[in-house]
């Protein structure tokens, strides 16, 4: 097995973040490799010589595990793709990785023909915090602000107890899309019109 990882001296790919590392199986042996690799190894493998293998985010970067959540595995190319989207925009932020989840897992886009102003253009508010309840209400009174901006000085200026105000049902109703996202120690609230 140790084999597997050392046959030959393979010089590891410079990434810029830390996207990592990753668990895998190896086709050949026919069994898991023993421990994870990181992100620089994945995108090193060698699959002719150390054999077939797939790689799939091990969980301690909540983003990465976020933009592959819905896929069995991850090839050195999007891996690379996303370490140059993440430069591209200049960091590798919660809210980046909100925005490529977003645009890969909703939208469909392609991780390796996603750009830069295809995340920017994204029509999509984004409410981060450490508990989904608050970051909810705050999604919902910022958003009821800005797209109902008379409503809201009414509501805000009034001293009737029957003109209220639901975060929760405002939220839910089919003017918006919704997406929950836990990232670990932060919770996220993607919201985006329909």
């Amino acid at each position: 097995m140790e084999n597997e990882l050392h046959s030959a001296p393979l010089e590891l790919p410079r990434l810029t973040f830390d996207l990592g590392t990753f668990e895998g199986f190896n086709f050949r042996p026919q069994c898991a490799i023993e421990r994870n690799l990181t992100a620089a190894e994945v995108v090193a493998w060698d699959h002719d010589l150390q054999g077939e293998a797939e790689f799939w985010p091990a969980g301690d970067e909540p983003g990465v595990a976020l933009v592959f959540k819905h896929r069995s595995s991850v090839t050195a190319g999007e891996l690379l793709a996303l370490d140059g989207l993440l430069n591209e925009l200049r960091g590798d932020s919660a809210v980046n990785y909100l925005r490529i989840h977003y645009a890969v897992s909703v939208l469909g886009a392609g991780l390796e023909t996603l750009t830069r102003t295809d995340v920017e253009d994204l029509s999509l508010d984004i409410f981060v915090g450490t508990n989904f309840c608050e970051v909810r209400r705050e999604a919902a009174y910022e958003l009821f602000e800005l797209y109902y901006p008379e409503e809201y000085r009414v509501w805000e200026k009034s001293h009737c107890d029957g003109l209220t105000f639901d975060p929760d049902h405002f939220l839910d109703s089919p003017v918006f899309s919704v997406e929950e996202v836990d990232l670990g120690d932060q919770v996220a609230v993607l919201v985006a019109t329909q």
